[in-house]
């Protein structure tokens, strides 16, 4: 065990408590659930000033994006616990009759959860809801980007659990997610964050065989057909693309608007955005910064890729920069090979659907795709891989927890929300059992001549 990990004694003693069994069963960990639920209502107004502090965050957005998310995660769970939990039959083939199988969910063990910074508490505790719901103990990894947060979350969880069962590690995660790997065995690592840094753990996690489950971005599309309700569109690609400042990872990366339709959804994007934000929303309390300098700049240099249409405006020293679109942006630009994460959004203009999706398949397997139309998605819905979507929406398929949220290629392995969690942090194990009273000998060997039986049992 590295330096680094030694100064962290409550590694060991985790492993060991595990092991007694104690996380197992459901009693205990629906009081788990309870104490967490008590802990964030406690600390409410906390969590609140925290995420001001961080991102600019008020209190409504903050609960809607946040913690409102982790509560229903919480109901979710205690409503369905004992349910996931019981032992689920099985059918048995005709080889095996009349053998009787059975699937039994195990939790996986001391699992690693690492957070991003944009959305502080609900990337960290939603599947944190989801590893005590399966049993398991926790090491939680909050970013350091949100100082704020991250203090108030580990009062959070020590409040809430005992250290020897959950345990938050601060520090800057270039330093601690490495050491963490090298020198201490988990059985899960949950990463949210970048496609860079999740490349880095998976091959760090890889070396000893760890599984993981990788929520990552990606550029998202938008596509606003001939026949959308465009007032509609307008309204939730605003409120998709700009809340948080546009630092969301299935916020719409870019646009594709019908040529038919541009020029009149492009007022309209103005327009709701006056709407929602004010003529200076510079001045709007409600709308967010971005997170530190360095992100900031980079997203000042894209400023220069392309025309800007709408917005534009930025203050380096508020960190505050408006909501922007721009146009005649290159497809090859930092703005179209890179995933943007915060307020600029490109448009492009389409004739067919063929059109449009040969331009969003330049960059493949996002994270989430949103259409807008009245008439039927299943062209654009069945030609393209993406994590999950919208049609007719955006962002909010995420608060759905009875719909599984992941990527794919390039934007995740895996899934979680609801029962999804539940099964990303257990083990499904078969079990089948077998009655002593019934054994043909066509079973065992000698086999010559059994193999017309074979063909018919085997199928």
């Amino acid at each position: 065990m590295n330096h680094l990990v030694s100064t962290i004694p409550e590694l060991p003693a985790m492993r060991r408590y595990f092991e007694s069994g104690v996380t197992r069963s459901y009693a205990f960990r629906r009081q788990q659930l309870i104490s967490l639920r008590r802990a964030l209502m406690n600390n409410e107004d906390a969590i609140y000033k925290a995420l001001y502090a961080d991102l600019r965050k008020g209190p409504e957005e903050a609960y809607a994006t946040e913690t409102g998310i982790v509560l229903t995660e919480i109901r979710v769970a205690l409503k369905n616990l004992r349910r996931w939990m019981r032992p689920s039959a099985a059918r048995t083939n005709l080889l095996n009759f009349p053998s009787s199988g059975r699937i039994y969910h195990d939790p996986l063990g001391l699992v690693l959860i690492i957070a991003p910074w944009n959305y502080p508490i609900q990337l960290l505790l939603t599947p944190l809801v989801g590893a005590i719901a399966g049993g398991n103990g926790v090491v939680l990894k909050p970013s350091e980007m949100a100082p704020a947060t991250a203090s108030i979350l580990g009062r959070i969880i020590q409040e809430a659990f005992p250290p020897e069962y959950i345990t938050l590690v601060q520090g800057d995660g270039a330093e601690v997610v490495p050491a963490l790997l090298n020198g201490f065995h988990f059985d899960h690592v949950f990463y949210t964050g970048s496609t860079e840094v999740g490349k880095q753990i998976y091959q760090l996690a890889a070396k000893d065989l760890v599984p993981v489950t990788l929520e990552l971005g990606g550029k998202s599309p938008a596509v606003i057909h001939l026949d959308a309700n465009l007032e509609v569109a307008a309204r939730r690609i605003v409120m998709g693309k700009f809340i948080n400042a546009g630092q969301t990872c299935v916020a719409p990366d870019y646009l594709l608007v019908h040529h038919a339709i541009r020029d009149r959804f492009l007022e309209l994007l103005q327009k709701t955005i006056n709407q929602f934000f004010g003529d200076k929303p510079a001045g709007n309390d409600g709308y967010g910064r971005i997170v530190h300098a360095k992100r900031f700049d980079r997203l000042l240099s894209y400023l220069s890729e392309g025309e800007i249409i709408i917005g534009g405006d930025y203050d380096r020293a508020d960190l505050f920069m408006a909501p922007t679109v721009m146009d005649n942006v290159p497809l090859d630009s930092g703005l179209m090979t890179e995933e943007i994460f915060g307020p600029i959004l490109p448009v492009y203009g389409f004739d067919t659907v063929e059109e449009a999706v040969e331009l969003i398949k330049r960059n493949p397997n996002p994270l989430a795709f949103y259409v807008f139309t009245e008439g039927d998605p299943k062209a654009w819905v069945e030609q393209l891989a993406f994590g999950g979507g919208c049609v007719n929406n955006t962002l909010w398929h995420l608060a759905n927890h009875y719909l599984p949220f992941g990527g794919i290629g390039g934007s995740g392995i895996g899934a979680y929300h609801g029962r999804y969690s539940f099964e990303t942090f257990t083990h499904a194990k078969p079990v089948m059992r077998s009655p002593v009273w019934f054994d043909p000998g066509i079973k065992y060997p000698p086999f010559a001549g059994k193999l017309k039986w074979f063909k018919r049992m085997i199928r």
